[in-house]
């Protein structure tokens, strides 16, 4: 059966149907596009926050019309007392996966939904965040997804059952005060004196008075940024520039496109060829990726990333020379403007660090930092990680938009973007087929944000009811099968059709995923 629901007036797609009915809900009252997935992201925040939420960062492409869209980083800075040389006096080979607040650079995600409703909203920003309060201050309930794990936010006892009924009054608290007196509300409000506390208290012993400045919190953290694109498979397909590795996707497909993939994609080789364009793209990924990498001359390596691609065989990575947890959602409204956003927690509930006022959880971003002294990457002051969010956009020749999509995914973000693009405009299968398939990811080491540290070593995960496996094997790769779910990703995506239909999906390993429309 295809997944695929259809809508003309409008359509959102999220994890949670609370989230895409919400949005929904802003585009019946004239809303745009951005203000429905501000008030979706929103209730995500309060209702997911395993995934996502306001201690996490956000990004986003917006399309208008023709041509490029607008492309926004509200990704956070490490704090002014970032001290790298502390954390290798400590033995620390890498970043601290959790609980340490200097993972935790300053949170983008409230500054990203200011600067969406500021250049495109149509409705007051308090009433985005409206249905958002509503749930966190009456209680919302939990998701299959949240259940288990929700002893771990404050006040909840232990785990709990779907659709048990959780409050978060701190989180409701946060939102108001964000709607009632923007950005200072929050940045310098409760949650802002709570984060600056722990920053403090992280420093005793130390050198420095705190991870974090009154002023690091007041610098809004919000960009508006050029997108970066390729044409390919008769289509550009834009997303986000670095701190992000959205460019995997891009020199992916770039390298794809010269490989002759087959017509099916159950055939083996349609797998073995992706896994590896993707693998030929992200083998130097940790060494390429920084907040002010130049990814055009990395772009312009596809042809010779795709001469080591063999048909026949798992390639040696060590012979080429270099030149979830998240959310994702997308919107589009009545008017043609599209959505695709993207917000993150970084690792399930991130640091699991809580803000002691609020009760919202922080992300570990920073985990994506280097503490290799001199890399580009390198934990400090100001500075923004190497990024896995890949929000996607892809438009027509004529620069009319055909699809607005994404997933979570951690290190595997590329590569599921990668498989349904490719089944959208190689395979020409429905918003629907894209969304459900089984997928393959290049395995992702054991946190799902290391999967390049030793890129040849890296198996092929796939899920169950992939038809490769076997194939994969044959051509030298670890083809594990796992379960069917969530572990590949949460995508969504929404297509405008040439007769201005909306066709979109959200997916099933959400479990409670919504494709909403009007």
């Amino acid at each position: 059966m295809d997944a695929t629901r259809f809508a003309r007036y409008g359509m959102v797609c999220t994890i949670d149907h609370l989230a895409s009915t919400a949005g929904v809900a802003m585009l019946d009252r004239g809303g745009s596009a951005a203000d429905a997935a501000v008030a979706a992201n929103a209730v995500l925040a309060v209702t997911s926050p395993q995934a996502c939420g306001l201690g996490g960062d956000l990004f986003a492409l917006v399309h208008t019309g023709g041509g490029a869209p607008a492309a926004l980083n509200a990704s956070g800075r490490a704090g002014s007392g970032a001290d790298p040389a502390r954390l290798r006096a400590e033995g620390q080979p890498r970043m601290p996966f959790q609980r340490d607040i200097r993972s935790v650079p300053v949170p983008g995600c409230a500054d990203g939904w200011l600067a969406l409703h500021a250049r495109y909203g149509r409705l007051p920003f308090a009433d985005l965040l409206a249905p958002a309060v509503r749930y966190a201050r009456e209680g919302f309930p939990a998701s299959p997804l949240l259940a288990p794990a929700a002893g771990v936010l404050p006040g909840v006892d232990g785990a709990v059952q779907p659709g048990a009924l959780i409050r978060r009054p701190g989180v409701a608290r946060a939102l108001e005060a964000l709607a009632s007196d923007g950005r200072d509300g929050f940045y310098l409000g409760a949650f802002g004196e709570g984060l600056l506390a722990l920053g403090r208290d992280a420093a005793k012993g130390g050198s420095a008075e705190g991870e974090y400045t009154e002023a690091d919190l007041a610098t809004p953290g919000a960009d508006w940024v050029a997108p970066i694109g390729v044409h390919a498979f008769g289509h550009d397909v834009w997303t986000m520039p670095p701190n992000s590795q959205g460019y995997l996707l891009l020199l992916s497909l770039a390298i794809a496109e010269g490989l002759g993939l087959p017509e099916d994609p159950d055939d083996p080789l349609w797998a073995h060829l992706l896994v590896e364009a993707a693998r030929a793209a992200g083998h130097d990924r940790l060494d390429v990726l920084h907040e002010n990498a130049r990814v055009d001359d990395v772009l312009a390596s596809a042809a010779e990333r795709r001469a080591a691609v063999d048909p026949s065989r798992r390639a040696r990575l060590r012979d080429l020379v270099a030149p979830g947890d998240t959310t994702y959602l997308c919107a589009v409204d009545g008017e043609g403007m599209g959505v695709s956003l993207i917000q993150s927690n970084a690792a399930g509930f991130g640091s699991m660090l809580f803000e002691p006022a609020t009760g919202i959880n922080l992300h570990n971003r920073g985990l994506g930092f280097s503490l290799e002294p001199g890399h580009p990457a390198e934990y400090g002051p100001g500075r923004r990680p190497p990024h896995t969010l890949v929000p996607v956009l892809v438009t027509r020749p004529d620069g009319s938009l055909r699809t607005v999509l994404g997933t979570m995914g951690g290190d595997s973000q590329p590569q599921i973007t990668l498989q349904m693009v490719t089944r959208l405009l190689v395979a020409g299968q429905s918003p629907g087929q894209t969304i459900t398939a089984p997928r393959w990811r290049v395995g992702p080491g054991h946190t799902g944000f290391d999967a390049w540290v030793e890129p040849d070593e890296a198996s092929v995960e796939v899920e169950h009811g992939g038809p490769w496996a076997e194939g994969l094997r044959e051509r030298g790769h670890r083809a594990p099968e796992l379960p069917f779910g969530g572990s590949f990703g949460h995508a969504h995506l929404i297509e405008v059709r040439p007769d201005g239909v909306l066709a979109g999906a959200a997916d099933p390993r959400a479990l409670i995923s919504s494709a909403a429309g009007r």
